[in-house]
């Protein structure tokens, strides 16, 4: 199933106003299954009043492995650097590949450093038996180098192909909404108290 994934607009907001959390959509291999997970990620995001979703999507970004500021490099940042920095929070949606996360993700992730400093970052991941933790649990220490904070709580699909019918909806969305709820009560608490701090005095870190 193909699904266009479109990122809410941004609104003017207050500095109380709600959260703006950029989804990133970790997965840009053929055929990917991502786009079934997030479009029910970004509906769980868009029923709360407290949040303001974006996407970033790593198929979207066409950026080399060399780090070199090239013009093309250069292009493909300018619609994904802004949709970071603006962040207050994150939620990183990965699969697992060879019991880590997929290689476009990463490299999305190193082409920035001050974009994720002192936010935090909520973890959504899908796969086999698994559930794609052992990625999940990879991209903890990532973020720790980057100055992030990832949330506690996860959301994670065993099995996942079986977990949606044939239109994209959860078979069972009971415990998935559940622990979504959870996740991303804790992701807007540490969203709102590191906005507050980030703008009470510079991170030192």
């Amino acid at each position: 199933m193909n699904t266009t994934l479109t990122g809410k607009p941004t609104a003017a907001l207050t500095e109380t106003g709600p959260l703006r959390v950029t989804l990133v959509v970790g997965s840009n291999r053929h055929g990917r299954f991502g786009p079934v997970v997030a479009d029910w990620l970004l509906g769980r995001l868009r029923d709360r009043d407290d949040i303001v979703a974006d996407v970033v999507d790593v198929a979207d970004a066409e950026l080399p492995t060399s780090f070199e500021p090239t013009p093309e490099a250069t292009a493909a940042l300018s619609g994904i650097t802004p949709k970071l920095a603006g962040a207050d929070a994150f939620v990183v949606l990965t699969p697992e590949y060879n019991h880590s996360f997929p290689a476009g993700l990463k490299n999305l992730v190193d082409w920035h450093y001050g974009e994720w400093r002192a936010k935090p970052v909520a973890l959504v991941s899908y796969g086999g038996l698994a559930g794609g933790l052992r990625a999940a649990e990879h991209l903890r220490q990532v973020f720790a180098e980057l100055h992030a904070v990832t949330v506690r709580d996860t959301v994670s699909f065993h099995n996942a192909g079986a977990s949606f019918d044939d239109e994209g909806a959860l078979r069972d969305p009971a415990g998935p909404d559940a622990a979504a709820k959870t996740m991303l009560d804790q992701l807007v608490w540490w969203g709102e108290a590191l906005r507050e701090a980030r703008e009470k005095r510079p991170y030192g870190g």
